[in-house]
């Protein structure tokens, strides 16, 4: 059962002082008066606070068991790409001898700040947090005091391992390739306010543009879902349509090839389709659609490894860690240079 969960920043409010201070407290660190302290633990224990005196230094203090948060908007269906990266972890911290068990958090249960006992009761050692979380959510998650790594997002957060895919600089290079393929005309599928991942993917579209002189049109950029998340069923299409789209991820670009194949349109003949990720969805496509591999399986193990590590030294830090990808030449793309040369 999920519950709302009392955090230290909603001790701080009550009290008028720092999260840091409460932490200080409850903790029993220096840097805190011993009327603050009491009265700190007082409200705590008033508000439902759940505290954890054992030390996590100690080796039989150990569960052996790891959250994996995701959103169950980015595992609503059953090929999800974070199914597969969830498998990933799972076999990885099996070989190190933990448990992962999967916390799918509700939209409902985000908004409200709601967190499973598992987190709540310290039955876990650490957590990996996956896909993207609201930064209010995020808070509430680094209130618990658990060792934690985000996994393909990041918040404004600099005290937080992060495992990312270098989603900048391949979005860049997928659309170079298309420019280098003699697209000029090229437009962007994804709704950047939903993720990082599609914001910094955007950003890298975009910087190609501006090193290649070619304006960006506001009418071919293109959202795919909203801003929760949740993907559209039907995508809309500008009126003027350009040669190439680069598209977030593989299953947005799944769904742009059926949709634009039943409005008439030949991939790529007609128009150039690039995907992001590498997903069943690029292989199962007709035709298979160009790509960017991130390595998820490089990605899990960096999170899982810098986790185990965190668990067992919690000064441990090592910031964030970008994971490069690597361009998959497939069918969706045409060279429009070659039918000039003919």
């Amino acid at each position: 059962m999920i519950k709302k969960t009392v955090t230290m920043s909603d001790i701080a409010a009550e009290l008028g002082c720092s999260t840091v201070t409460v932490s200080k407290a409850l903790s029993d660190k220096d840097g805190v008066s011993d009327e603050l302290r009491q009265r700190i633990k007082q409200k705590a224990n008033e508000m439902g606070y759940r505290v954890s005196y054992v030390s996590k230094n100690s080796k039989e203090a150990l569960t052996y068991h790891i959250g994996v948060l995701v959103a169950q908007r980015f595992i609503s269906d059953a090929s999800a790409f974070y199914w597969v990266v969830y498998r990933y972890i799972v076999e990885l911290l099996q070989k190190q001898s933990y448990y992962g068990i999967l916390e799918v958090i509700t939209e409902k249960d985000e908004r409200a700040g709601a967190m499973s006992n598992s987190i709540t009761e310290k039955k876990i050692d650490g957590i990996i947090a996956l896909g993207q979380f609201s930064d209010s959510y995020v808070e509430n998650i680094l209130s618990a005091q658990i060792p934690i790594v985000f996994l393909d997002f990041y918040s404004s957060r600099l005290d937080v391992e992060t495992v990312l895919s270098d989603n900048f600089f391949g979005s860049y290079s997928i659309t170079n390739y298309l420019i280098n393929n003699g697209h000029r005309r090229i437009g962007f599928i994804g709704t950047i306010t939903a993720t990082s991942s599609i914001q910094d993917r955007y950003m890298g579209y975009y910087k190609s543009l501006l090193e290649h002189g070619i304006p960006l049109r506001d009418d071919w950029v293109i959202d795919d879902r909203d801003s929760e998340g949740v993907n559209f069923k039907s995508i809309r299409f500008p009126d003027e349509m350009p040669t190439a789209f680069v598209c977030n991820c593989d299953d947005t670009a799944y769904q742009v090839v059926n949709q634009l194949k039943s409005m008439g349109y030949r991939i790529p003949n007609d128009i150039s389709i690039v995907g992001y990720d590498n997903h069943i969805y690029s292989t199962i496509s007709n035709p298979r659609i160009t790509t960017m591999d991130i390595n998820s399986y490089h990605m899990s193990s960096e999170a899982v490894e810098i986790l185990v590590r965190k668990i067992r030294d919690n000064n441990y830090h090592c910031g964030r860690i970008l994971v490069t990808g690597n361009l998959l030449e497939r069918d969706s793309v045409k060279n429009l240079k070659e039918n000039k040369d003919h």
